[in-house]
Parts: structure tokens; sequence; C-alpha cells
């Protein structure tokens, strides 16, 4: 974690320092701009946020930016048997997290760029708030859909811009907040996953009208209140911060599109390929556990392995990230381990389940630094904001295919085999394109073009 060498000058002793909207004039620090002296606590004027408050708003919006998704899928078999349907929809629902977090990334960074970041991300909330507090009052599936991508799409926006905001706003405390975001992004997807079914089965007694089966309303409601937190958070943050979009410094404009970055491209194939692995293991990875003999709580025990190991990731990579030259032994070793777990599971899923386990999580440190590699590899925040809205949004494009092509083939031929095999590939892919950003290069020396 990294401390802002100017945090308490000119202050008094014991106040609190501000994050603020802009950088020092001058020269900027490369890769975090600079924070000019910060105010008296409480007193941070318009522009400017105190750190108690940006450390609240991102955990809270970490946390919630994942369990309106990965809520849905221990519940799925309760939703599809009370709204009556059918396993082609019910494919349907499992695709749309992808589906939207790419679709509506792409819009994002415009959307910020009128409204600025900070109320962005507000407004952002507001229909996330809706749609999950909506959807568990849907009567039929045709209105569920609807609400369920509501939610999604607020999500979405939440998801790029957050850490254009990140460096935006975070001065020489750029590490320590990527550090809690990336790590309560991971947690809150584990625990919408993890208590969606008890969260059910307790609301089926005591809160459904004597209809066990309806416990899942309760449940996936659950997360709309949790959201109303962060919401609140983020409004007063937008009414401190007013329009924030970073501005494009004119001896820095970029010239190119994002696509002529070497950097941005292979960055967006590792956040896709680790997305891809992560949604196949939620989705694919307790099943093919218990097609190996192993039960049902089993199976989602190790399931929480691979989710701990990836709160493990979210606290450790991003200082790794600031503290190394290269990340060539990392990126090399989440490969290996990607392919391993996944060449394990094809050979002694049962005998050796626990390993490969910690193997696939070991192998999903690559999404937390993926995250955190964003504004690690730029220097300007406006071109934070740009490469964020174009590795996730395609990088989750990427990630919704994996899913359904699994259950594809697993449905064509009857075994996990080709499977197993072409995921223990994609460890392969992985290792390759984190090898392209491991080192210390900006996107932003990439798409700017040089005058004479």
């Amino acid at each position: 974690m990294t401390t802002d060498p100017g945090a308490n000058s000119g202050t008094n002793p014991g106040a609190s320092p501000d994050i603020t909207a802009a950088p020092t004039p001058g020269v900027p620090t490369p890769g975090v701009p600079s924070v000019p002296p910060a105010g008296r606590a409480g007193r941070a004027g318009r522009g400017t946020i105190g750190i108690t408050l940006a450390v609240l708003a991102v955990v809270f919006i970490a946390v919630n930016l994942r369990p309106g998704a990965t809520a849905l899928g221990p519940v799925l078999a309760e939703v599809s048997a009370s709204l009556q349907i059918n396993g082609t929809v019910a494919g349907v629902i499992t695709a749309l997290p992808g589906l939207m977090f790419g679709l509506v990334g792409f819009v994002a960074v415009s959307l910020g760029r009128r409204a600025g970041l900070s109320l962005t991300i507000a407004l952002s909330l507001i229909v996330m708030v809706l749609g999950l507090l909506l959807r568990p009052f849907a009567p039929s599936i045709w209105v569920f859909i609807p609400f369920t991508a509501l939610a999604l799409a607020g999500m979405a926006v939440g998801n790029v811009l957050v850490p254009a905001w990140i460096k935006r706003h975070g001065g020489g405390r750029t590490v320590a907040l990527m550090t809690l975001y990336s790590m309560f992004l991971t947690v809150g997807g584990s625990a919408g996953s993890g208590l969606a079914s008890p969260l059910a089965e307790a609301a089926g007694t005591t809160l459904s009208a004597g209809d066990p089966t309806e416990g899942w309303r309760w449940s996936l409601g659950f997360w709309g209140l949790a959201a109303v937190v962060p919401l609140v958070l983020w409004l007063l943050v937008a009414r401190r911060t007013g329009h924030d979009f970073p501005g494009t410094p004119p001896q820095d404009e970029p010239d190119r599109p994002l696509r002529s970055s070497p950097t941005a491209v292979f960055l967006m194939v590792l956040f896709g390929v680790q997305s891809m692995n992560a949604y196949v293991q939620f989705g694919w990875l307790p099943q093919m556990y218990r097609d190996a003999g192993l039960d049902a709580n089993l199976a989602g025990a190790l399931l929480s392995v691979v989710a701990a190991l990836g709160v493990v990731g979210g606290l450790v990579m991003p200082t790794v990230i600031d503290r190394s030259r290269t990340l060539a032994p990392w990126m090399i070793g989440f490969g290996i381990a990607t392919a391993g777990g996944w060449a394990g599971m094809l050979l002694a899923p049962a005998a050796g389940g626990l390993w490969w386990a910690v193997l696939l999580g070991l192998g999903g440190f690559a999404f937390p630094t993926a995250i955190a590699l964003i504004p690690a590899r730029s220097r300007q925040p406006h071109v934070t904001a740009r490469l964020s809205g174009f590795v996730q949004p395609y990088g989750y494009i990427v990630a919704a295919v994996g899913p359904m092509t699994v259950g594809l083939i697993h449905a064509a031929t009857g075994n996990w085999t080709l499977v197993l095999i072409l995921l223990a590939c994609s460890g392969l892919v992985m290792a390759l394109a984190g090898l392209r950003v491991s080192a210390r290069v900006y996107v932003d020396d990439e798409i700017t073009v040089q005058r004479g």
C-alpha cells in the first residue's frame, strides 16, 4: 500500500486527508496524478472528498457490483419452477451477465463524459437498485428478464467507470483503493453465490406465506436493499466532486484508437480469457465434480475454495503490480496453474479435487491483476477511462461465450473431455497475453501520435 507524501502537508495535526478531483499543475508523477495538500477534516469542498468517504464508496460499490448476477445461479432451479421456464430460456438468463456487462460497457465512458464519473456511477446505482428490487416481484419470465437486464446494466457502468474514478481521485492512494476494489469485488461475488440458497431457504420458511418455493424472491431482493448503501454514498460523492470526467491534456491528446495499442489489446485478451474461466467455474465446475462422484455439498465447498483464493488475489496483486518491474513470472504461473487445474479435472477429478480447486484459484489471480493493470498501464485518467471502456466490454463478451460453449459441447459429446482440454489450452492463451502486458509499458505512449 503506497502513501501520499504530501497528504499532511499544511494541515493541522490529526486532520484527515482529502482526495482531490484534479492533479496539481506541473509535471505529473508517471502513472499517478499528484495530489495537492489536504484541508482540514470534514471540510472537503466541491471537487474534493475525504479519504474516509472515498474508501467507503469504493468498498461498498465493489461489494455490490456482483451479487445481483452471482446470486441467481444457485436458485435458478427455483426460479425456473416458479416462473415455468425451460432449459433454453434458463441458458439465456445465465448468459445475460456477460452480455450486458459487455454491451452496456461500451457506452459507459460516453455517459461518464457527459455527466461526470461520480454522477454517472451514482445514476447507474439507481438503475441497479431498481432492477434488483423489482425483479423479485416479476409474475413471469418476460418481466423477470428485463428487470434482470436493467440491474446488470447498472452494474456494467460501474464495472467500467470505478477503476477510472480511482485513477482520477486516488492520487498517492491509487494502489490502496484498487486493492480494496478488486478484493471486495471478489468478496461480493462470492457472497452472492454463497448466500443465495441459505437466504432462500430461510425466507421460504419464514417470509413466504407458507410457500417455501417462493423464498428465492426474498433471496434476490436482499441484494437490492443492500445496494441502497452504496447508492447513498455515491450521491454524496457526486455532490462533492461535481463534473469530474478527466480532461484531455492538449500535449498528450491520443490520436489513435485503443485497438492500435498492443498493451490494450492483450490486456483485453487477458481479462476476457480469465473472466471466461471464472464464469465456467461458477457455472459448471460443481457439476463436473458431481459427475465425478462427489456430493453436492462437497462440490460447492470446492468452488468456495476457488472463490476464497480470488479474494486473496485481490488483496495481493495491486501491490505486486506497483512494486514489480515485470510481471512475467506471475503471468506464466497463472497460465500454468489454470492449465494444471483443468488437466487435473480431466485426469483425476475426484481423487485430487481439492488440489485442482487450489490451482484454479491461483490461476484466478489473473482477474484482479487485469483489473489493477487498467490504471497501472495508463498515465492520464482520461486514458484510464478509455482503457477500462475498451478492456472490460470486449472482455466480458469473450467471457459470455465460454459458459454457453461449454454447455453446447457437453450436450453434444455427453462428457467433459473436450471441454477440459480446451479449458486447459486457455491457460496457455492467458499466459501469452499476460506476458505482453507484464512490462511497464503505458497505453498513453502507444496511442499518441508523436509529432516532429
